[in-house]
């Protein structure tokens, strides 16, 4: 496969969902490309890429394989609890009422954990949780709630009783008024622009095949997104290394906090 082939589905596919892989690792994000074209039976990208294009599904699944939507609930529990038992307390003790974004919320797991601590935490309070994601169908899935019993697994058997409900189909739904918490919305972060005055901004797991310039640039937008005093999560592998340079301070491991 020639890099003309390879420059010309990185335009094609920014031109159609708006991702530009020149902000990912291309060895990288060119490997896994390459497999699934190869295993799909086409000879080069393009070739592919215009066939996926004119199927809705395909697509869909192309997009999905693309964006790595890999998640579950209190995911790392470690650093959940971390969250539930001190960043959380912390938090609320400046303000009654949070505004949180969880970035690259794939499936869902992420906002409704956040929904289900606060719900416990701070009966009846109306927080905002935005959960957002660059693949939409990824979050009509994460809209409809439903899960299957691998998905569930670092839930307490009491908060799987508590907020969720077995259909027909022996899946696990989570209840209307976890539901009603969240608030799901299509959002590049490579692109669209970010709100901001928020007290904690997740965004675990998503950065993986980012380039270096991309990360700075994301958590530098992180840091005008927050609220001073408020809180950004990363994922496990995801230590920002130049924190200090950005402005943060590095509050706890995973945890960087913008100065009050």
């Amino acid at each position: 496969m020639d890099e003309r082939d390879w420059s010309t589905f990185k335009q094609k596919l920014n031109a159609k969902a708006g991702i530009d892989l020149d902000l990912y690792k291309e060895a990288q994000m060119k490997r896994r490309i390459n497999n699934l074209v190869m295993r799909k039976g086409f000879k080069g990208f393009t070739e592919y890429f215009d066939f996926v294009v004119k199927d809705k599904d395909e697509f869909a699944s192309f997009i999905e394989y693309l964006t790595i939507n890999v998640s579950e609930f209190f995911r790392t529990p470690e650093k959940f609890s971390e969250l539930e038992t001190t960043i959380i307390p912390e938090l609320l003790k400046r303000s009654s009422k949070l505004n949180i974004w969880s970035a690259g919320c794939s499936i869902g797991a992420e906002p409704y954990s956040l929904a289900m601590i606060l719900a416990e935490k701070t009966p009846g309070a109306r927080h905002r949780i935005l959960a957002s994601d660059l693949d939409v169908d990824i979050l009509e899935k994460a809209k409809e709630g439903i899960y299957t019993e691998n998905e569930l697994k670092a839930i307490s058997l009491g908060r799987k009783q508590k907020y969720f409900t077995r259909n027909e189909n022996n899946k696990y739904v989570v209840s209307p008024d976890i539901k009603a918490k969240i608030e799901f919305r299509r959002h590049n972060l490579l692109k669209d622009p970010f709100e901001s005055n928020f007290d904690l901004i997740l965004c675990r797991n998503v950065v993986i095949y980012f380039t270096e310039e991309a990360k700075d640039k994301l958590y530098r937008n992180f840091f005008q997104a927050l609220k001073p005093g408020g809180i950004l999560f990363v994922g496990g592998t995801e230590a920002v290394l130049n924190y200090r340079d950005m402005g943060y301070e590095n509050h706890r491991p995973f945890f960087y906090r913008r100065p009050l």
